[in-house]
């Protein structure tokens, strides 16, 4: 790569990162539905035109990270070692991404308020989890052998896989990112591996 093209990208990513934490900052003071893109543009200090080319809506500012966690956990998931069970990769590779979470705790903790409370944010999220949810499942199936009878693995790996992410995060959002992230991601990977039967069974306490 040139030093131009270098130097371009750069600057991409600088003016990519001021639109994000414009938008952040103006969501969690204003409101999300109540601040335009314009003055998202304002505060970023370009113009609402230079706003769409790097974001299609307000939402997906929110969930920029998407791609690039994406693209981290795909990379996780390639290098594991080649005689390692598909789901004992999957949860090396959920584990390892999951430390990333708690480097960025602050930024991630505005994120998930406005995830969790403005419903077309929510929506696009859960889309940008069935693609997650997708990819994995790929990558999943590419490591096992043909047969009719393990068609259904790779979707049920993926998707158990996602379930612990989910849940850990919850967790860890809710109590204001306190707990250590990998941990509560490994123990929703115990739990599952335990056998959700057994763990539904242990402190029941119905009439």
């Amino acid at each position: 790569m040139s030093g131009d093209a270098t130097l371009r990208e750069r600057k991409k990513a600088r003016t990519r990162g001021a639109i994000e934490r414009a938008a952040l900052d103006l969501f969690e003071q204003r409101g999300f539905n109540s601040t335009t893109v314009d003055e998202v543009a304002a505060a970023a200090d370009i113009a609402p035109r230079t706003f769409f080319h790097y974001f299609p809506s307000k939402e997906d500012v929110v969930l920029a990270d998407y791609a690039a966690r994406l693209g981290r956990l795909v990379s996780e998931l390639e290098e594991g070692p080649a005689d390692e069970s598909p789901w004992r990769s999957l949860r090396a590779a959920f584990v390892a991404v999951s430390a990333d979470y708690e480097s960025e705790r602050a930024q991630m903790l505005r994120r998930f308020r406005i995830i969790t409370t403005v419903p077309s944010v929510g929506a696009r999220s859960l889309k940008l989890q069935a693609e997650w949810e997708a990819a994995v499942a790929g990558i999943v199936a590419g490591w096992l052998r043909p047969d009719p009878d393990l068609q259904i693995v790779p979707r049920l790996l993926a998707g158990a896989a996602l379930s612990a992410m989910r849940a850990s995060m919850a967790m860890w959002l809710a109590g204001g990112g306190q707990a250590s992230l990998p941990d509560l991601m490994a123990r929703c990977f115990d739990l599952l591996d335990a056998g959700l039967g057994e763990v539904g069974d242990v402190g029941i306490a119905r009439a």
